[in-house]
């Protein structure tokens, strides 16, 4: 008997790629997301975004706000569904120490990267970040550009 490989990424609900252009990401913690059965139902379906969500503290525990679940035409009618209600981060008490410490200094905040399933689980990527400025993300257009202009040459140069 064979095991099925599973392809890459075929994981992943949904992706903030707006993240890394506006931060400089520290550090990458994953956690675990309390969620009610309309919004795992939603998600299955693909029906997440997180482009603006970020986590914030209150009585001691993390919360996901700004993540949009959109509900399905096909759910109960006894549920109340708020799509963008806010969702409890399950993190253990010392990640939760962490980045309430590290989110408490000048300029960090924290992010959601991306979210995905593994195994019959919803996660989610968080990203200890710190803004960019207008210049920092010049700097790195300029950098893929010269990239691609690099790459071209090298291919001119072993054709010849």
């Amino acid at each position: 008997m064979t095991k099925k490989k599973v392809k890459p990424g075929s994981n992943t609900i949904a992706l903030n790629k707006r993240a890394r252009h506006d931060y400089f990401i520290e550090e990458e913690i994953e956690a675990g997301l309390s969620l009610q059965g309309w919004e795992v139902k939603s998600m299955r379906a693909g029906k997440a975004n997180i482009s603006d969500s970020y986590v914030i503290f209150k009585n001691g525990e993390a919360y996901l706000f700004g993540a949009m679940i959109q509900p399905l035409s096909l759910a109960s009618t006894h549920i109340v569904c708020d799509p963008t209600r806010t969702r409890k981060l399950l993190l253990n008490n010392r990640e939760l120490a962490s980045l309430f410490g590290k989110a408490n200094r000048d300029g960090f905040t924290i992010v959601a990267l991306s979210l995905y399933w593994k195994g019959a689980w919803a996660k989610v990527k968080i990203g200890l970040a710190k803004g960019k400025k207008l210049h920092d993300k010049r700097d790195n257009i300029k950098e893929r550009e010269w990239k691609v202009t690099k790459d071209r040459i090298m291919k001119n140069a072993n054709r010849g």
